[in-house]
């Protein structure tokens, strides 16, 4: 674990009340954060998901789960085929730390 993965788990912490996100981040890094945090918590790795599931996980913690999939994907931690028939737990593309 580096020095500044606490203070990150602190800063993600921050952005949701009440076990609901209160914001989508508009700063890259905290957004990034934000992210992987989310990869992490709602996704398994290796496992092949619906649209509507992926939609139905974001939902339990933003309305705005439109935006928070296509977050997801741009960052490479969800990834879907062109025909974006299914998704799965990627990688980060920014070299953000995984911990699962």
């Amino acid at each position: 674990m580096s020095d500044t993965e606490p203070r990150s788990s602190h800063q993600v912490a921050a952005l949701f009340s009440g076990g609901r996100l209160t914001a989508i981040p508009r700063k890259a890094a905290r957004r990034e954060q934000l992210l992987v945090h989310l990869a992490q918590t709602l996704f398994e790795r290796d496992r092949v998901y619906t649209e509507r599931e992926v939609n139905d996980a974001l939902l339990t913690v933003h309305e705005d789960c439109s935006a928070l999939r296509r977050y997801l994907v741009v960052a490479g931690l969800l990834e879907r085929p062109r025909d974006g028939s299914s998704y799965r737990r990627g990688t980060p593309s920014h070299g953000a730390p995984s911990h699962a």
